[in-house]
């Protein structure tokens, strides 16, 4: 590699010429950044090659190929992607578990981060004894981790097993001890990657709310992973990584709408299609003319419309009443056993509800070419008063293989009314008493 790597650390970063202005600006840092492994068939080969011996015996392989991004101080940012994409290997670097191979990585303040279960962690070593350890390292003395110790305790909440060896812990028990340290420690960036999707669901919400506490307080996190809910609710930006490379970087709404296009292979970063021409004009009520859509067009939504209780076409619902989601998909080719599929997201991207075909065991036939279907959902309108977006789908499977022949995103504005609204993103429609027993 022509350029070496090199990581700059806060005291580095203070010291250069605009370092006053980075620090004002951004947390994180990371110019052009490279990892490569080499890939070796034999285990020989790999000693033939640390001898010098024998010389290309393997094979490159760029986990990170060139990364640039910032993240501003106070942002929560996100980093999505498909297992192999680079997401953990990029974390590894910004907290210098990892060398790059090359690229330069600028960070400033302190980091806590919650990569992987049990890392930073002597297994013989009890949680009480592992608080401490994990404090050292961090540079607190061992008084400040003692006035440190009663909130992680509380946090972690697993009660006497702390003074048992971490070994004997269970993958929660880790995520709870782990977390409740990284975030009692003060730090100015919080890096978590996918470890709190082993905790339970009670964990998890207090985790979260801790999540928002930091943002209020203006610390930035950097947060990993698959649950794309969370993506939306809690990251101002995100950033979608695919084969080590940065794909693009924007809402959350945005990347995840453009992750769901890499899950099924039909991702160009040109923003084209697979195939020419456009649905979108042959959508007579379509509200939004730049509804993100894709697909090998087999079959093509072709029309799509909401009616209220009374059968009139509108983009208000009054909650608690009827209405009904109308598609209009024709068919280009022979598929043998089409899905035809609806979803409600917020304004901030959150997939919501929906339902499809095969859910609901409505339509399980083949169609053929030439063959016009119309779909409609009815259902009643329980979500709360606001604004939200539809979108559709054709999809199906051919043999194993998933296919996806339409799909539009947020093609659909419907405006819920509504004179109560409880807590959440739907209604629950109780019916509520109150006697009086004294």
């Amino acid at each position: 590699m022509r350029n070496q790597f090199r990581i700059v650390r806060p005291e580095e970063v203070y010291a250069q010429d605009h370092a006053e202005e980075y620090a004002e600006e951004y947390a994180i840092e990371v110019k052009n950044v490279v990892k490569v492994y080499k890939l070796y068939e034999k285990l020989r080969d790999r000693m033939y090659d640390a001898l010098g011996l024998k010389k290309n015996n393997y094979k490159l392989y760029y986990a990170l190929n060139g990364v640039n991004l910032n993240v501003k101080k106070g942002e929560c940012v996100g980093i999505i992607g498909t297992n192999g994409s680079g997401k953990s290997t990029l974390l590894k670097i910004i907290t210098g578990v990892l060398n790059p191979t090359s690229g330069e990585v600028n960070v400033a303040g302190r980091i806590s981060a919650l990569l992987e279960l049990g890392a930073g962690f002597n297994m013989e070593y009890n949680g009480i004894e592992n608080v401490y350890l994990n404090g050292t390292m961090m540079g607190y003395s061992e008084k400040e981790i003692a006035e440190k110790l009663p909130a992680i305790l509380e946090f972690a909440d697993i009660g006497d097993y702390v003074y048992q060896p971490c070994k004997t812990y269970s993958s929660g028990m880790f995520v709870r001890l782990a977390f409740a340290v990284a975030i009692n420690i003060e730090p100015e960036i919080l890096i978590v990657d996918e470890a709190l999707s082993v905790g339970d669901v009670f964990f998890q919400a207090k985790c979260y709310h801790k999540f928002e506490e930091f943002k209020k307080m203006g610390k930035t996190i950097i947060f990993v992973s698959h649950d794309l809910g969370s993506i939306s609710k809690y990251c101002d930006r995100v950033f979608l990584l695919n084969k080590g490379n940065l794909l693009g970087e924007g809402s959350p709404k945005e990347m995840i709408d453009a992750f769901k296009r890499v899950l099924v292979g039909q991702y160009e970063e040109n923003g084209e299609n697979s195939r020419e021409g456009s649905a979108k004009s042959k959508l007579a009520d379509s509200i939004n003319p730049d509804a993100q859509e894709y697909g090998t067009r087999q079959a093509e939504i072709v029309e799509c419309y909401v009616t209220d209780e009374n059968g009139v076409r509108s983009s208000a619902v009054i909650k608690g009443t009827e209405f009904t989601i109308h598609m209009k998909v024709k068919v280009n080719d022979h598929i043998p056993a089409p899905i035809f599929a609806v979803s409600f997201k917020d304004a901030r991207g959150t997939e919501i509800t929906g339902t499809n075909t095969m859910a609901e065991r409505a339509f399980l036939d083949s169609v053929e070419p030439g063959q016009v279907k119309e779909i409609t959902f009815r259902q009643k309108m329980s979500l709360q008063g606001g604004e939200y977006l539809l979108s559709f789908g054709v999809t199906g499977y051919n043999g194993n293989n998933f296919e996806v022949y339409h799909r539009l995103y947020d093609v659909l504005n419907i405006t819920v009314v509504s004179d109560k609204n409880t807590v959440g993103y739907y209604d629950m429609d109780s019916v509520t008493v109150v006697n009086d027993v004294s």
